[in-house]
């Protein structure tokens, strides 16, 4: 095994006993009920996607514009390239979030677009250190409710998402292992990376 994939996988593995204070470590500016106002909206909006009964490049394309609305874009992208994103220039690091925005937005659309037929509802809300969980319940035809929780957060200068758990699996962790899997397989070479998910849209 390289340098370079011992080097990543021991960063990969100290960072995920941080996932959550590692993408945000901010003040509480707002409050708990601030963050369940804005999930209400963004699972209004979903809802409103779900029901609409449009085509899967309709549905696809409303929910890459639902996520550049609500998710805190640049910290999910530099999470997900892990230590990686500490050596790339500004404009490559503004490159890769872009497409990886809507790399991320086409994956989780699709996920999303599985909820037709069913609604989303906001459960609870509560602060947890520096950020705020809000927890929704997914009610899909033919399954037993289960949870969807947002974690929300002001770094960015409002209140956004920057990750989320779908049947308690954290879109961080996931996506830092599947992005660390591709700079593995390119040996760190982040240009390449971004052709590959540019060839996946």
């Amino acid at each position: 095994m390289s340098k370079y994939l011992i080097k990543r996988r021991q960063f990969v593995f100290s960072s995920a006993a941080v996932a959550f204070t590692g993408a945000a470590s901010f003040g509480l500016a707002a409050s708990a009920k601030d963050a369940e106002i804005l999930v209400g909206k963004l699972v209004a909006d979903i809802n409103a996607v779900i029901s609409s009964g449009n085509s899967e490049a309709v549905m696809v394309g409303q929910f890459e514009e639902i996520f550049r609305s609500y998710a805190d874009v640049p910290t999910i992208a530099r999470y997900a390239l892990g230590n990686d994103a500490r050596a790339l220039s500004k404009s490559q690091m503004e490159r890769f979030t872009k497409i990886y925005s809507v790399y991320v937005s086409h994956k989780y659309g699709r996920r999303f677009r599985e909820f037709i037929g069913g609604k989303i509802v906001v459960q609870r809300s509560r602060p947890i250190k520096s950020f705020f969980e809000v927890e929704t319940l997914a009610h899909l035809k033919g399954w037993e409710p289960f949870t969807v929780s947002f974690l929300v957060s002001n770094k960015s200068g409002k209140l956004l998402f920057f990750n989320m758990f779908i049947e308690g699996i954290n879109m961080l962790l996931s996506e830092r292992t599947e992005i660390g899997a591709m700079l593995d397989k390119r040996r760190g070479d982040v240009e390449k990376v971004m052709k590959d998910l540019e060839k996946s849209i």
